[in-house]
C-alpha cells in the first residue's frame, strides 16, 4: 500500500512538471495588435475608434488551456477614432480621464474551452480605475507559425461588450453617447527564437 501510494506521488508530480513544461511565455507584439471599440452615437450611427498601443504576455499551455494565463496593457492615451477633437474628448476628464487613469487592463482568471478553435477568457478589466468581471469570446490562438527570422508566432481575436456607466465613464447621456460599448482585441504574438539558436 505505501508503495502504491508513493508512486501515485510520483505520477501526480510528473504530470505537474509536464503541464508546466508545456506553458510557454508569449509576448504580444504591439505593432500588429490593437483593441477597437464601437459605440452608438444618438442612436442613429455607430462611432468606431482604436487604442493603437498595448503591451502584454500570454502563459499559454496547448495541451490545458485552462492553465493559462493573458495579461494585456493598453494605454489609454493612445485612442484614435479619426477625429482629433473627439480624442481629445475621450482622453478627458469627461470620460478616460487618462491623466488620472493612463492604462486600461486586463488579467484572466479563467480560460474554458468554448467550442472548435474557440475559447471563454473570463478576468477582471480596468478602466478609469474601476474594476469588473468580463467574460471574452476568444477565436484562437491560430496554430504557431515561424516569421522569417525564426521566431514562433500566432494569432486570437477577442470581442466583449461592457456598460461604460459600469466603469465610471459618465461624461455624456445615453441619449447622445450609448452605455454600451463592443469592443474587439487583435493580438499577434510571439515567441523569440531562443538566443542559442
Amino acid at each position: 500500500m505505501t508503495t502504491r501510494i508513493a508512486l501515485s506521488v510520483v505520477a501526480a508530480m510528473g504530470l505537474t512538471v509536464s503541464a508546466r513544461a508545456q506553458t510557454e511565455t508569449w509576448q504580444l507584439d504591439p505593432r500588429h495588435s490593437d483593441a477597437q471599440f464601437a459605440v452608438r452615437h444618438m442612436g442613429i450611427s455607430t462611432v468606431r475608434g482604436a487604442f493603437t498601443k498595448m503591451s502584454g504576455t500570454v502563459q499559454y499551455n496547448s495541451t490545458d488551456r485552462a492553465t493559462s494565463f493573458i495579461d494585456v496593457t493598453i494605454d489609454a492615451a493612445a485612442v484614435d477614432s479619426r477625429v482629433a477633437m473627439r480624442d481629445d474628448d475621450l482622453r478627458s476628464a469627461k470620460l478616460l480621464d487618462v491623466a488620472k487613469y493612463p492604462t486600461i487592463t486586463f488579467k484572466s482568471k479563467r480560460v474554458e474551452s468554448a467550442g472548435e478553435g474557440k475559447l471563454k477568457v473570463t478576468g477582471t478589466l480596468t478602466i478609469h480605475g474601476a474594476t469588473k468581471e468580463v467574460a471574452l469570446d476568444l477565436e484562437g490562438p491560430s496554430a504557431p507559425i515561424k516569421d522569417p527570422q525564426g521566431n514562433s508566432r500566432m494569432g486570437a481575436s477577442a470581442t466583449t461588450k461592457i456598460n461604460r456607466r459600469d466603469f465610471g465613464v459618465n461624461g455624456y447621456p445615453s441619449l447622445m453617447v450609448a452605455d454600451d460599448v463592443f469592443i474587439t482585441i487583435d493580438v499577434e504574438l510571439v515567441k523569440p527564437l531562443p538566443a542559442n539558436q
